[in-house]
């Protein structure tokens, strides 16, 4: 099986000559699908480093680094784009909301990016709202909604596009108890639909809640662990 995530000997070197930071130092890395894997690792330990390079957001300075079988390393940055639309749906910390436009509008967004034609991606868009538990807000503007709420908007907008990936950084982090919780039973019943989820966090019972963590320390993986929370789901 093709993995969707495969890194091999990846660095990652900011700077040069004797101001030279190496954030990432020989990575290897496979993830498969319908893998959930938690990165985690304290400030300066290339976690954020890592998650830009698996996002396609940047490029490593040496390695390979193959995406569903997509080989990253010399596209450029149109094509990158194309790959970060098609392939991965990002779910972020400040969840990225344009704050004068409907929920519902904010999901469309992917489908608006690729040229889907409006009625399709409308439909498209009121699935993954009905998916998340938003088909009662999805007329309502960001600024209407908990932060829980907006936070399954920013997941339903990772959905709209059937990614390969769902790549979560600090998913939980803008939320309170109540809201995490909620966001978590999301992402563990995406997973059970069989979704590839990658998730960055430095909290230890957020990580718990992944099949897999992994520690990263001074740009190396120290610790890479299966947990008894979730098994693997294939498809």
């Amino acid at each position: 099986m093709t993995p969707v995530i495969d890194l091999q000997e990846i660095t990652k070197t900011y700077g040069s000559g004797d101001t030279a930071v190496q954030a990432l130092r020989g990575i290897n890395l496979q993830i498969i699908r319908g893998d959930y894997v938690a990165i985690m690792g304290a400030s300066g330990s290339g976690k954020s480093t890592l998650m830009n390079i698996i996002g396609a957001l940047d490029v490593a300075t040496s390695g390979h680094y193959a995406l569903d079988g997509i080989d990253i390393d010399d596209l450029d940055e149109g094509a990158l784009s194309i790959v970060r639309n098609r392939k991965i749906g990002f779910i972020f910390q400040s969840f990225n909301l344009i704050p004068r436009t409907s929920a519902l509008s904010n999901v469309e967004l992917p489908l608006v990016y690729r040229g889907v034609r409006r009625r399709e991606r409308r439909r498209r868009a009121i699935e993954a709202m009905s998916a998340v538990g938003l088909a009662d807000r999805m007329h309502h503007m960001p600024n209407e909604l908990s932060g829980g709420q907006q936070q399954r908007v920013a997941v339903a907008r990772a959905l709209v596009a059937e990614p390969s990936l769902l790549l979560a950084d600090e998913p939980t982090g803008n939320l309170d108890s109540r809201s995490t919780r909620d966001v978590l039973d999301l992402m563990a019943a995406l997973h059970d639909q069989g979704r590839t989820i990658v998730m960055i966090t430095h909290e230890d019972d957020v990580a718990e809640q992944a099949g897999r963590i992994i520690t990263l320390v001074d740009g190396t993986i120290a610790h890479d662990r299966r947990t008894t929370a979730r098994s693997t789901v294939t498809s």
